[in-house]
């Protein structure tokens, strides 16, 4: 089997690698860590136990700030080493994790690599955040004895299609999971339908919402506010846009700029890759407007110039602050087919929140602030205008909008406790056979 799955991984691997090539040259993407997806990883301290958090890009790692919180808080003996797949997780799990625990890319499901990953860290625990699970990890994991959670867990409508044709394949490896922590009932039955056994799999909501933090107001905003020079302007944010999105929000923002009744609005637009910020300034002078980089302001006392100027958000960490300043939020990457981004971070500030159709990787989020009416879901082009348009003429409509947005969240905060539960009872009896000898050369 091992030897099939390291075969089918040196293909694929060739038949990616222009493709890697280029984005390499082009964008420059995964130049860095490779002697660490090759295996070579280190912990900072080999005397504590160690617990391997793996979490594949942004929005897992941001998703697992209050579990390592709480982690750290119970398990002082314990050494908490992160590993991520993306560049841009990479660069944020070394800003939340990095000063005190060792970060790291994701070593590549390699047989051989992965055993010696393993034999560098020597882990007593395995957590894996919503679906990274390979097939390699999972079966070294398995034979040292070391306990593997799925965290967070979700199995995605076009995962799952894709999961149930090699249903016998995903039955091997899925049924090696010790835990699995999922979002929803639904996504806890696909669990269990593609292998793992009922009686491991549990529902404990969305680790994202005990990260969304319900506040009025964001450190930084109001030093940005200034920079931006909003004066009393009212601020529409297109947060995490991905490509064919921004102009279809530049059309609805021209609309809007040119209409007497909503004199004073601007528009700030945050992409969602970096690699993209070129791209969409080209876009917002394409559009006729004056495009405004944030990366030019920040860090300087140069203000922005009034009028219909388009800000470009074009840093990383500032989402968030963007949002604190917004009347109305459009949550990207949900008027086209990628799934959406997050949207609870826009609801939990209070902030009337629009999206689209497309938000398959956050269904259990969608439902829930639709269903209690603390956000607004939008077909198309021509939709979002016109809930725009009503957004900003009944005030009072979006201010109840955003109102039952941020109670939604609050509600639903609680799953970092009924995570730690479980991880409690696996951490103490993994200790308890900490001096048991297990065959393969590792104690468990």
């Amino acid at each position: 089997m091992r030897f099939i799955i390291d075969l089918a991984y040196l293909l694929a691997g060739l038949a990616f690698s222009p493709v890697l090539f280029y984005r390499m040259a082009a964008h420059q993407r995964y130049r860095a860590g490779w002697g660490q997806r090759f295996g070579n990883v280190a912990r900072k301290d080999q005397k504590k136990r160690c617990i391997w958090l793996h979490a594949v890009s942004m929005g897992e790692v941001n998703a697992a700030k209050t579990l390592v919180a709480e982690i750290e808080k119970r398990y002082p003996d314990h050494e908490i080493v992160v590993s991520t797949t993306t560049d841009t997780g990479c660069a944020q799990a070394d800003k939340l994790f990095g000063r005190k625990w060792t970060v790291f890319y994701f070593p590549f499901d390699v047989s051989w690599i992965i055993r010696k990953a393993f034999d560098r860290l020597k882990p007593s625990l395995c957590l894996l955040m919503e679906l990274e699970v390979w097939p390699n990890f999972l079966f070294t994991a398995h034979r040292l004895r070391v306990p593997v959670v799925v965290l967070n867990g979700r199995i995605s409508d076009r995962s799952f299609t894709r999961y149930r044709k090699i249903k016998p394949l995903t039955r091997t490896f899925f049924g090696k999971i010790d835990r699995v922590l999922a979002q929803t009932p639904q996504y806890a039955e696909r669990f269990r339908e593609l292998g793992c056994p009922a009686e491991r799999v549990l529902v404990t909501s969305s680790l994202k919402y005990d990260t969304a933090q319900v506040a009025d107001r964001v450190e930084g905003a109001d030093a940005l506010a200034e920079q931006l020079n909003l004066g009393a302007a009212k601020l529409w944010v297109a947060g995490g846009t991905g490509d064919g999105e921004e102009k279809i929000v530049l059309d609805a923002y021209k609309s809007l700029v040119h209409d007497p009744m909503h004199k004073g609005l601007r528009l700030a637009i945050v992409p969602r890759k970096p690699e993209r910020f070129d791209e969409v300034a080209q876009l917002i002078e394409q559009a006729g407007f004056p495009v405004v980089r944030y990366s030019r302001l920040k860090g300087t006392t140069t203000k922005a110039p009034a009028g219909d100027a388009v800000i470009l958000g074009d840093t990383m960490g500032d989402l968030r602050k963007f949002y604190s300043l917004a009347q109305l939020i459009f949550v990207g990457r949900t008027l086209v087919p990628m799934g959406g981004s997050d949207m609870m971070e826009a609801a939990a500030l209070g902030k009337c929140t629009l999206f689209g159709p497309h938000t398959f990787n956050f269904r259990q989020t969608v439902e829930v602030l639709l269903a209690g009416r603390g956000a607004i879901e939008v077909k198309d082009g021509d939709d979002l205008l016109a809930t725009l348009r009503t957004c900003l003429s009944d005030p009072t409509y979006a201010a109840a909008v955003a109102k039952a947005g941020q109670e939604i969240i609050r509600q639903n905060q609680g799953a970092t406790a009924r995570t730690m539960e479980v991880l409690s009872t696996l951490l103490e009896g993994a200790n308890r056979d900490e001096t048991k000898p297990v065959s393969g050369g590792r104690i468990a």
